[in-house]
């Protein structure tokens, strides 16, 4: 396939072909900023399939999202993931033997405590016979803990499942020379030390610091980020302007207690923390002076319109309808279709809602119209902006999905409780976050349907339909 992004950043100031195919929607998003009116309910049919167990969140909770290297920098991310089992334990009241499993999704492991899940389920107090375990698929990590669960309760093996993720960017691992830490390790003897000391060369102490970078390129999700943005014709402008959306939105939805997923912590040695500490409104003449962060000097990407290291954790309870309904909850939501997509990971890295937003449209027979209730991952806002502009255009719709036609952007009723870009994310948490505002706003604002997609490294994606509980 050729490549969509191959023209080099020397040429810039030129309008390219594609990017004039991509340049005639309009991105303003200030219209957006006023409050969102109350969703009305499009279609009365479920999505309840015969001979399928219906699987429900009975509820879902995260402590609060912080900047990277601020109150949890001391933990551990087992730590971080048994404060918000108790959140959940808490907020529940779910007895702990009744929990079947426990899945963990996490991206960059802990060695000490590399399955998350079952330290932090041993942490929180649950039975040593409960089964637990993690997974990683990057930026949908929880997105794959909670299908995970999803697949062990329709098939029978489970009734209730606990799912959820984690991630500590504070304490990511550094590792050191393997050359010298193996060579030591084979050095018995006084004349074998001296050999090696030699041998020793000061940059064998080097640290080898981890990089959100693709392996199979080398390159940076940023860089990446940056040539889809200008493939798509976004501008810095563009990205500015719905990175202050998100942050005035996530501020407004802050102010008012529509962030009802999070729990307090009570950090050992420090204060209770209460609500995320990355949301910051600022104004476009502040953010249009910073400078590239990837691709300079002419990249449109920049510091304060990407998504910041976050540390944070979020976890939910899902459960068989019945079972739930036995036990006497009302449930929030139905776990309904779902896809996994992969593309080029070189330069289709970024769009995974693209892909996988019509597949699971198509999967549970509804259209873009009928849903209520848009929650995106916002890993950049350059990302974002360029999904929606790939799922707005027939052309790309014929030429790299294999689709005659396009399946449309949404409204920029989406995200309205604020996003990744604002809230934070924490890489193995931002699914669960994401199903459960979807959950959230579903109830507040009246709506049936909720559609949630995110991107993540490798060029992989995810897309999930919920559908409201009837109250």
């Amino acid at each position: 396939m050729t490549s969509i992004l191959t023209y080099t950043f020397k040429n810039l100031p030129n309008a390219s072909t594609w990017a004039l195919r991509f340049s005639v929607r309009p991105l303003s998003c200030s219209s957006q900023l006023r409050a969102a009116p109350a969703a009305q309910t499009k279609s009365k049919k479920t999505l309840a399939k015969p001979n399928i167990r219906n699987i429900v969140v009975v509820d879902g909770v995260r402590i609060p999202f912080l900047q990277s290297g601020t109150s949890y920098k001391d933990l551990m991310p087992h730590d971080l993931a048994r404060a918000a089992l108790s959140g959940l334990l808490h907020r529940t009241n779910v007895p702990k033997d009744v929990v079947d499993y426990i899945i963990f999704g996490t991206v960059i492991q802990e060695v000490k405590t590399s399955n998350v899940a079952r330290e932090a389920a041993l942490g929180a107090g649950f039975s040593d016979k409960t089964p637990a375990h993690t997974v990683t698929m990057a930026c949908i990590s929880a997105n794959q803990a909670m299908t995970t669960g999803v697949g062990l309760i329709a098939s029978g093996q489970c009734d209730v499942v606990v799912a959820g993720g984690v991630e500590l960017m504070s304490d990511v691992p550094i590792r050191h020379s393997r050359k010298m830490l193996l060579d030591l390790n084979k050095a018995k003897t006084l004349g074998q030390r001296l050999s090696l000391l030699s041998k020793f060369r000061l940059n064998f102490l080097s640290p080898e610091l981890p990089a959100v970078a693709e392996f199979s390129t080398s390159e940076t999700m940023g860089h990446s980020a940056d040539r889809l943005a200008a493939a798509f014709a976004v501008s810095q402008a563009d990205q500015d302007e719905y990175t202050l959306r998100s942050h005035s939105l996530a501020k407004k939805a802050q102010d008012e207690g529509l962030l009802s997923d999070i729990v307090p912590f009570k950090v050992p040695g420090k204060d209770t923390v209460t609500k995320d500490n990355g949301i910051r409104p600022s104004s476009l003449e502040q953010m249009a002076k910073l400078k590239p962060a990837f691709i300079k000097p002419y990249g449109t990407v920049t510091a304060a319109n990407s998504s910041f290291l976050t540390d944070g954790t979020s976890v939910m309870l899902i459960m068989a309808e019945e079972k739930a309904l036995a036990m006497g909850y009302k449930p929030k939501v139905y776990l309904r279709d779902f896809v996994y997509v992969s593309q080029d990971p070189k330069d289709q890295l970024l769009l995974g809602p693209t892909y996988a937003t019509p597949k699971v449209l198509e999967k549970a027979g509804l259209t873009l119209n009928d849903i209520d209730a848009f929650e995106f991952h916002e890993a950049f806002s350059g990302q974002i902006l360029a999904n929606f502009k790939a799922m707005d255009s027939d052309w790309f719709a014929q030429n790299y999905m294999g689709r005659k036609t396009k399946v449309g952007s949404p409204p920029l009723e989406f995200n309205n409780w604020g996003g990744s870009l604002s809230l934070g994310h924490p890489f193995g948490a931002t699914g669960c976050r994401l199903v459960m505002a979807a959950a959230n706003r579903l109830r507040k604002e009246g709506g049936q349907y909720g559609l949630v997609a995110a991107c993540a490294a490798g060029g992989q994606g995810h897309a999930m339909i919920v559908e409201a509980y009837p109250k």
